[in-house]
């Protein structure tokens, strides 16, 4: 399975984070699965990192090494990523998070979220 990891559960998985639930585990373990985070979480990573918030406990830097030495894929933000998320319906305001399921829907890939706004885009969307 192609899947792209949504911020958080990118995160908590890069640290072993409890929160992070026994699916997402199992599918980001799964050797059969393909792994993605998106250049989007590394830039909302740096952005709430540098603000100082505590939520974004790594730089963007240092996620970037985190993801390519966990074997993950980067998922670069092409412009049609961008331009897709025009046409979302306004579910969720976070811009964030409205292009990662713009790029999963596109690519396609299955988007591991663990809110549930986001998984209330499309039955693609795996709420864990």
């Amino acid at each position: 399975m192609r899947i792209l990891l949504d911020t958080h559960v990118a995160l908590w998985a890069l640290t072993d984070d409890a929160r992070l639930p026994p699916l997402a585990r199992q599918l980001i373990a799964d050797p059969l699965s393909e792994v993605w985070v998106s250049a989007a979480s590394v830039w909302e990573i740096a952005i709430k990192h540098r603000l100082g918030r505590g939520d974004m406990p790594i730089s963007g830097h240092q996620a970037l090494h985190w993801f390519v030495a966990a074997g993950y894929g980067v998922l670069a933000i092409a412009a049609e990523h961008a331009a897709s998320t025009e046409e979302l319906p306004a579910i969720h305001a976070d811009p964030f998070d409205r292009l990662l399921v713009a790029q999963a829907l596109a690519e396609p890939l299955r988007l591991i979220t663990h809110d549930r706004a986001v998984a209330a885009y499309s039955d693609t969307v795996i709420l864990v």
